[in-house]
């Protein structure tokens, strides 16, 4: 928050004032959007928010538009940030550098991207098949029939009660009560 101070003096004012912030944040972000939309055409990355936060500020000190219920669904936030639009963001590659002389990692390696930062003209998309899944089994685990002892719930909860103080892992389980083996384990 650009160390802004809280005024809140207690954990629960403290919270509520948080809250307000973050409430504020996406109001203001949903405005924005909806402002965007409002004109075809127009990225809501272009939408400035220092605009709609300074123009918000203003109509609260100004007490200005309180009554105002016009059917306007972009407002006087909208409109200002409408009229201030940011530049277009250029499409562009850029690596990442470090900026410290002495750093550790002042040399970067040759990894295939360039140098500099360079605006993008074609963009390649790669569509890969699904991954396969196991097949489902064949065999219902329905033990309804089977003796209660021989249930895997009542041998999962055996098992937990022989050694309550360890952290069991669901594998770990099905390791151990033979359900899977090593070689079977999911990755």
């Amino acid at each position: 928050m650009q160390g802004r101070v809280l005024r809140s003096g207690d954990a629960a004012g403290l919270e509520q004032e948080m809250w307000s912030v973050l409430a504020l944040y996406q109001l203001l972000r949903t405005v924005m959007v909806d402002a965007a939309e409002s004109r075809p055409g127009t990225d809501p990355d272009r939408c400035g928010f220092s605009v709609a936060l300074h123009t918000a500020r203003d109509l609260v000190v100004q007490a200005a538009c309180v009554a105002d219920r016009g059917t306007d669904l972009v407002g006087v936030i909208g409109r200002r940030v409408l009229a201030h639009l940011l530049p277009s963001r250029r499409p562009r590659v850029s690596t990442r550098k470090v900026k410290s002389p002495i750093s550790r990692y002042n040399e970067r390696r040759d990894d295939g991207r360039p140098d500099r930062s360079q605006p993008v003209t074609a963009l390649t998309i790669t569509v890969l098949a699904a991954p396969t899944e196991p097949p489902l089994p064949m065999a219902s685990r329905d033990d309804r029939l089977t003796a209660l002892t021989d249930r895997r719930r009542e041998r999962v909860l055996t098992l937990l009660q022989e050694d309550p103080g360890r952290s069991w892992r669901p594998r770990d389980i099905a390791c151990y009560l033979g359900d899977i083996t090593l070689g079977t384990m999911y990755r």
